[in-house]
Parts: structure tokens; sequence; C-alpha cells
């Protein structure tokens, strides 16, 4: 049988999925062993279902291109020779819904059944070898900070054992973080499957993200913004001491360069907070007024 899983299925690297899963299609047709009993046609058919195991798969056929891994679904390691038997060390998924659909538009659906029940017709040893085990999803929330500046949480995974995961700086929420071999276990020699964590982010009260801009309202005094001051405004690394500029305005904004995220900005909005009725400040604002007032709707 071929060593690679794109000729197996007649194709060249690049082939997208569905021309994956048309050519899959075509070879069961022809040389599934309830078609065609030569023993060439149940090789080809095996190796066509192993390659499409891996190949429909995104994550390990982008691997596999790239040469992370090799035609058995197994880390490249130097000085590691190929073992015998299934060229790709996956039998048939026939759990999985894209074989489901295949077989049951080309054999019924009953037969479908029985094949995911493990064999097709006298063909029930097939697959019964080495195979990968399933990825799993599971949802994670992180809290706004801990996402910004990375970290650490402790989480349980599906079978109860707990395990600390780093949290990378700067992800994303909706974003997903890759746990390798924490998924189910494989079949007989195969690889467990991985673990993919979906990210979701909790709002803070003081800071809203943009890409990797950060974005801050800042309250300041009448005095300050008529005059202008040193101020210190909140950053995700820490307060920093910032430069009021004399008559600002609310919805005035000032950038702080790379007080983002990874590099990003930090945009700090000014609104001016009015302080508690005063009757000296009424009184000098009355005589202001006479001869200073101004129009800014004008």
């Amino acid at each position: 049988m071929a060593s690679d899983p794109y000729a197996a299925l007649g194709l060249s690297r690049g082939a997208g999925t569905s021309d994956i899963k048309s050519a899959y299609r075509r070879i069961v047709k022809t040389d599934h062993p309830d078609v065609n009993p030569d023993p060439e046609a149940t090789a080809r058919f095996k190796a066509a279902t192993a390659a499409y195991d891996l190949l429909k798969d995104e994550d390990r056929r982008r691997r596999f291109d790239a040469g992370e891994i090799d035609a058995d679904g197994n880390e490249k390691m130097a000085g590691w020779g190929r073992g015998g038997g299934n060229p790709f060390g996956q039998g048939p998924s026939h759990g999985d819904p894209d074989l489901s659909d295949i077989f049951a538009d080309l054999f019924g659906q009953a037969q479908s059944q029985q094949g995911r029940r493990g064999g097709f017709g006298g063909f029930g040893g097939f697959g019964g070898g080495t195979r990968r085990g399933e990825d799993l999803r599971m949802a994670m929330r992180v809290d706004f900070m801990t996402a910004a500046t990375g970290g650490r949480k402790r989480i349980t995974l599906p079978d109860g054992s707990t395990l600390e995961v780093a949290i990378p700086k700067g992800v994303r929420d909706g974003q997903s973080i890759r746990l390798r071999g924490k998924g189910e276990p494989g079949m007989g020699r195969g690889p467990a499957g991985d673990l993919y964590l979906e990210v979701s982010v909790d709002p803070h009260p003081q800071f809203r993200r943009e890409g990797d801009d950060i974005h801050v309202i800042l309250p300041i005094t009448i005095d300050e913004a008529v005059l202008g001051a040193k101020v210190a405004a909140p950053t995700i690394d820490g307060p920093v001491r910032l430069s009021i500029p004399a008559g600002a305005t609310s919805g005035q904004k000032m950038r702080l360069r790379g007080r983002g995220i990874n590099g990003g900005d930090q945009h700090v909005e000014l609104r001016v907070a009015m302080p508690e009725p005063d009757e000296e400040l009424a009184a000098f604002l009355t005589e202001w007024r006479k001869t200073r007032g101004y129009d800014p709707r004008s």
C-alpha cells in the first residue's frame, strides 16, 4: 500500500476537504469488500480509509503537510522506523459522522449502522488495530487580566482529574487552547486525542479590549481640566503618570503607546467629573460668566 495518504486517495497535495471526501466516496463505491471481493481492492480500500482518517482532520492534515507528523499520525522523531501493518496507523473511524453518511448513502442505513458496530459484511475484523483517540472540547472562563497578561488556571478534566493550564498572554475571547494528548485515549498503540479549551473572557469594570488595544475612561476634576495636572492612569501592567493638558475637555482622548496587549496601545478618554455643589465656586463662576462667558454650541 502507498505510504502517501494523498496517493492512496488518488490526490495531490493541496487537495481540499471536499476533494478528499469525494475521492474516498469513489473508492468506497468501487473497492469496498461488499462490492468488490478482490484482495487488491480490499487493500486499496484499507489504505484509502486510513488515508481519509488522517486527512479529513484539517489540523492533522496541516501537520502532516508541514512534516510534523508522519503518515501514521505519529510525531516525527529521529531514529524511528515505520512499523508493519496499516501504513497510516488508523482503522476506519466508523463512529465518525462523515464516514457514517458515506456508508449510509452507498449501502443503506442498516448496513451503515452495522459498520459503526464494527464490520461490513464479512469484513468485521477491519479497524481493530491502532487508532488515534477522539479530540475533546471544553469551555473555560478566564478573567480579563489573566487573558491580557497571561497566567495559569486549574481546570477539571472530563475524567475528573485536574490540570493547571498555562494561559498565554493576549488570549482572545473565543480562541481555543490546545492541550496535546488530553483527549480520549487511543486504540491499541494509537495516541490519545487532544483537548481544545474554548476560552470565554470575562469583562472588566474599567478596561475594554479592541484587538490588542485597551480603552479606558479616566475621570478628572474640573481644576485638573482647567489647569492641567499629572494624574495616575490605570493600565493592565499597573498605574502610570499621565500629563493632562490645561483646558482638557470630556471626550478628549490620549494615547499611551505600547501599554496595550502584545505591543498594542492604550487609549484614555478623559471625562470631567463635576464636584458637589459649592457656594463659593458658584459665586466665582457667576462673576466669571459675566465677562468670560462663551457658547460651546455655537
